[in-house]
């Protein structure tokens, strides 16, 4: 009982995690989408959509908790990465998609992390792209930081192309517990998140490049900045109004995988069975 009981507690918490990102991204798209089409919109990155969440009546209690839901999605992809929940395997191409997990759970962390600063009041908020060009500077500024910076530039580079090859081929359909009927509208939903994201990835990547080149973090950009590059573009408007559709897409399609998602968690036997085998 209680083994059963303990594994529903962390399938509860992945759960959440997906809804709770799901609703940064949408939040992200849809305020993206009314920049694209007229005022009231803002081009901003996952911790300006939460500060427009923690503005709205009922916003503290909405933030808190989208809070939790961020750490649980945190906990999940690591235990996705160091107890491989998915059963990837060690294959090569496995072992880099769970790196990935292992640092998609860095960055849930830290927003989680944000979230709760805006609770607490211990924190301005706002100056995302600065933030963003702080941590590069500071890479830049260690040994070897060029290299480092374009190492990181590289890999956001293979989750962009990841996340295309997710776009085209919807292998992300085979961790859907769902019948043909949902998946009719769940599977271009995703399809259409995953390739906007990787438009967004891509375009991190080359100012992380320029960067790196350059040795100048202020070429460095965030999901807003990301956005804003593509909105300046020839026929960036248009462009960047179906990334922001797609990004408010893909929130879409994380609310539908935090009902259809296939989530076989450890329990907390096997997550200290594990710990004691390493």
């Amino acid at each position: 009982m209680m083994i059963s009981s303990s594994s529903n507690r962390l399938e509860l918490l992945a759960r959440l995690g997906y809804a709770a990102r799901g609703l940064v991204n949408l939040l992200v798209g849809l305020l993206a989408l009314l920049a694209a089409f007229g005022p009231g919109g803002e081009v901003t990155g996952s911790k300006g959509a939460l500060e427009a969440l923690f503005s709205q009546v009922w916003g503290y209690v909405l933030l808190a908790v989208v809070a939790l839901g961020l750490f649980g999605f945190a906990l999940w992809r690591l235990l996705q990465s160091i107890l491989d929940a998915d059963r990837r395997g060690r294959s090569p191409s496995a072992l880099v998609a769970r790196a990935g997990q292992l640092v998609s759970a860095a960055i849930y962390v830290s927003l989680g992390v944000f979230a709760v600063s805006l609770l607490t009041g211990s924190t301005p908020g706002g100056e995302e792209e600065q933030a963003t060009r702080d941590w590069t500077r500071w890479l830049l500024g260690q040994p070897f930081g060029r290299w480092l910076t374009g190492a990181v530039a590289l890999a956001v580079l293979g989750a962009a192309i990841g996340m295309a090859a997710k776009a085209w081929t919807a292998s992300f359909r085979k961790h859907l517990a769902c019948d043909p009927g949902v998946a009719n509208w769940v599977i271009p939903l995703g399809r259409a998140g995953y390739a906007a994201r990787s438009a967004v990835f891509l375009i991190i990547a080359v100012f992380l490049l320029i960067a790196a080149w350059q040795s100048d973090a202020g070429e460095a950009r965030g999901l807003g900045g990301a956005l804003l590059a593509l909105q300046e573009q020839p026929l960036g408007q248009i462009i960047f109004a179906l990334v922001a559709l797609g990004l408010a897409a893909f929130g879409a399609f994380e609310f539908a995988e935090a009902r259809y998602r296939h989530i076989a968690a450890p329990t907390e036997a096997e997550i200290a069975r594990d710990a004691l085998s390493r």
